[in-house]
């Protein structure tokens, strides 16, 4: 999830757990806790797939944070020795809300290694974007609410940061019922046709969870819809685009190649890159490529041959077509054939103004 949505959490569990107690350190606390594992977007981990991948690695892996969790609390305890509060209730406040900040990323689609030194399968169980005020909002006005009545009602200040808590974790629910409903009309859809046994990808669109990407795989391509749970229909229709993947297949064994095609679970297409593209020029880190702060080159300088045409493989499962927000140069095509070259990032696609209106009245609208 994005940053505020990550303080804010912290800020709302850290004020369960000492709210009462320490007041505002509690939030404030918490909040700090909650942010920390997503510095690791400041590390660059040496190339554009290697940034992609390892985010949300080791610092979003809930062995590592409960190890971590008893030193960040002593820090704590000792900038705070006049706060009233012991170290134990500290390493609790520090451990609930560090080990909160990598569950709720697993509920985006991006891919979460949760479960690092053990098994490094990225969750990403895909029910909720990663940008949803419905989801954050609650936390926000519960914090606020606390803070603001701590000094004349306590009992209440608690129960408006409790009621904050509920409504956001009742939303993740609600988010993962509507997702099973809108999987459960994906397969009626293809039960009868060529995809019936093909992975199909099911995400809330930008900012809710009434109108929800479908995205359906074949050989050739895959097959992009959009499902509104207001709809009155019980099929999804889809539109196919082109997926060149036999330009993969002398990459097959690159490491870039095996790393993009495990971490976006098989959602992947691979084109070939127009002459006027533009691509990252050097490896910059995920933070860089989060926000857009990525200086480019033309297409050409992505590969050692002159008349070489770049290979980008994207990852479908976030963006829509055509607009993604993680492509990568992996190979090039020359009259010798495809061969691999050193990764390099598209800069993500960003929509026109005028999808986001579009997404609006599709949740009303199926005809749109």
């Amino acid at each position: 999830m994005d940053s505020l949505t990550q303080i804010a959490l912290g800020a709302a569990v850290g004020t369960a757990v000492l709210g009462r107690k320490v007041g505002a350190r509690a939030a404030f606390w918490g909040a700090v806790c909650g942010t920390l594992p997503d510095l690791d977007v400041l590390v660059p981990y040496g190339d554009p797939v290697r940034d992609f991948t390892f985010h949300r690695a080791e610092s979003h892996a809930l062995f590592w944070l409960t190890l971590a969790s008893p030193a960040i609390a002593w820090v704590i305890a000792r900038l705070n020795r006049k706060a009233g509060a012991s170290f134990r209730e500290w390493w609790l406040l520090a451990w609930l809300a560090l080990v909160t900040h990598p569950l709720l990323d697993a509920f985006t689609i991006y891919g979460t290694q949760l479960l690092l030194p053990f098994s490094d399968y990225p969750v990403g169980v895909g029910s909720v974007f990663i940008i949803d005020p419905l989801y954050t909002v609650p936390l926000i006005v519960g914090v606020v609410a606390a803070l603001w009545l701590r000094g004349r009602d306590p009992a209440r200040a608690m129960r408006w940061n409790a009621a904050g808590l509920a409504l956001s974790t009742l939303y993740l629910g609600w988010g993962v019922a509507a997702q099973s409903h809108v999987e459960g009309v994906v397969h009626r859809t293809i039960a009868a046709t060529s995809l019936a046994d093909a992975r199909a990808l099911v995400t809330p669109t930008p900012f809710n969870t009434l109108l929800w990407r479908v995205v359906v795989m074949d050989d050739g391509g895959y097959h992009e819809g959009y499902y509104s749970i207001l709809d009155e229909s019980t099929q999804v229709r889809l539109t196919r685009h082109a997926s060149d993947t036999r330009l993969l297949e002398p990459l097959r064994d690159d490491w870039a190649v095996r790393r993009l095609a495990w971490f976006s679970k098989g959602f992947y297409g691979v084109s070939e890159a127009a002459p006027d593209a533009r691509i990252a020029d050097g490896s910059a880190s995920t933070l860089g490529q989060l926000l857009g702060l990525v200086e480019t080159a033309s297409a050409a300088a992505a590969v050692p041959d002159a008349d070489g045409v770049p290979v980008v493989m994207t990852d479908l499962r976030m963006g829509q077509t055509p607009w993604f927000v993680f492509s990568f140069v992996i190979g090039e095509r020359d009259r010798d054939g495809v061969s691999a070259v050193p990764s390099r990032q598209v800069p993500s696609q960003r929509p026109p103004a005028t999808v986001l209106p579009w997404l609006w009245a599709r949740i009303w609208d199926e005809e749109k």
